[in-house]
């Protein structure tokens, strides 16, 4: 049995979206030949929303490290409120002492903490262990350098230039990469030579039979995160917003406008609820969608509530919704990451994403709903959205191919990372020359 030290600075009962797919393989590593560890920041030093169910969803037998942070009620006055930035420090401390004691095969940083995998290259050289990162996300990414300023995230001017420093000296000394999409992958290659002869793969997040199990079990505790009233029909969307996905919602809502319209009898039965928009803390969220929607005179069809909400009480919203609608990015290389508790809610369903987008192939190969491309032409939205609804009023679920959507489930997505793992360290232990 080969062993794995996990670097996931966010950790259950922490719900962030980027210590998912830790979470979901801890069940798994083992049976693919890997006893994982995971070193992660203690629960104090987090100020993501908590879900206690979350622990709940992997063995507890794993083994937990969990490292200190600087306090971010002081790091914050200097605009350092970077989990990352503050458990720099302690994690290098850590996982030394880890090293000096315990052997591990390999390192794997999966997060989009992106700052602690500057260490990799660091205990690579002190002890000859090579590391993966696992690309949830661009780090060094030129996707807002063009827009306009409001546009862009908080503090974009410092963490553009940070990462442009820190990304090269994880990249040019990393064993293996995974990522979400392959645009990532193929930009990193693009920027570092060392890359092309590296073992990469492409691997989304993958579907959890235990998290259904779970909700479930704790469905009459778990009570949905909106309330419809006057027979109102409710559309559920839980995750980010932004102004990335603008370009799907104003196919949406424009089609919704006309419907409203045109077809007032079937329209005017819905409402629409976005919720978990933003990352920001408890109240200092900041509307991106409800504006969109009062563009288009949809106040009182579009609701959205920025702050966050418990995992499980979101799953537990999908089962509770009438009909589920997901809005992707305008970026190609978008990956929903949220798709599958979507699919496996089972409820009538409606995608709107880049053509480019993985999330165009899973639903088409799994037949999973009805979906939208941004380059859909407006007619033919406004018949897919008018079809969808109707779906909805009659309760007609999407006729899903299950055998279709077994490669997409957390045990296969396991399996491919404790390849990518064994080959990494093949190449490791017996270097060629390229």
């Amino acid at each position: 049995m080969k062993k794995v030290l996990i670097i996931s600075p966010y950790f259950p009962p922490s719900n962030a979206a980027d210590m998912q797919r830790v979470r979901m393989s801890l069940s798994y590593f083992q049976e693919f030949g890997w006893e994982p560890e995971v070193v992660h920041v203690a629960q104090k030093h987090s100020d993501i929303n908590k879900d206690p169910l979350l622990s709940l969803s992997f063995p507890d037998t794993i083994v937990k490290h969990p490292v200190n942070a600087l306090s971010k009620t002081w790091t914050s006055k200097i605009g350092l409120g970077s989990i990352a930035i503050r458990s720099l420090l302690f994690y290098y401390r850590t996982v030394n002492n880890l090293l000096q004691t315990k052997k591990f095969d390999l390192i794997y940083f999966s997060t989009t903490q992106f700052p602690v995998c500057i260490l990799g290259a660091v205990w690579k050289e002190k002890f000859r262990i090579p590391y993966v990162i696992d690309m949830q996300d661009p780090w060094h990414s030129n996707y807002y350098l063009n827009k306009p300023k409001h546009e862009r995230p908080p503090k974009y001017w410092f963490s553009y230039r940070l990462n442009k420093i820190l990304e090269p000296i994880a990249m040019k000394k990393v064993g293996g990469l995974i990522s979400v999409s392959d645009a990532y992958i193929n930009t990193l290659r693009q920027r570092y030579n060392e890359l092309r002869y590296i073992p990469t793969s492409t691997i989304t997040f993958g579907a959890f039979p235990s998290d259904s199990e779970i909700v479930k079990n704790h469905l009459t505790d778990l009570k949905p995160a909106f309330k419809s009233e006057n027979n109102e029909l409710p559309l559920v969307y839980i995750g980010r917003g932004g102004k990335d996905m603008h370009q799907a919602l104003n196919l949406l809502f424009s089609a919704f406008k006309r419907g409203l319209s045109e077809d007032p009898d079937l329209f005017k039965r819905f409402k629409f609820f976005f919720i978990g928009t933003s990352y920001a803390p408890k109240g200092q969220g900041k509307k991106s969608i409800a504006p969109l929607a009062a563009h288009y005179g949809l106040e009182t069809f579009v609701v959205e509530q920025t702050d966050r909400i418990p995992f499980y009480q979101g799953l537990a919203s999908l089962e509770h919704a009438r009909g589920l609608v997901v809005p992707g990015s305008d970026d190609p290389a978008y990956t929903a990451s949220k798709l599958y508790p979507y699919i496996t809610a089972n409820k009538p369903l409606l995608g709107l994403f880049h053509k480019e987008s993985s999330a165009v192939k899973i639903m088409k190969e799994c037949n999973a709903g009805e979906m939208i491309t941004l380059d859909t032409s407006e007619e033919l939205v406004y018949s897919k959205v008018k079809l969808f609804l109707q779906s909805v009023v009659r309760d007609i679920r999407p006729d899903t191919d299950w055998k279709a959507f077994e490669p997409y489930t957390a045990r296969e997505m396991t399996k491919r990372q404790c390849d990518l793992f064994n080959d990494v360290l093949e190449q490791f232990l017996s270097p060629t020359k390229t």
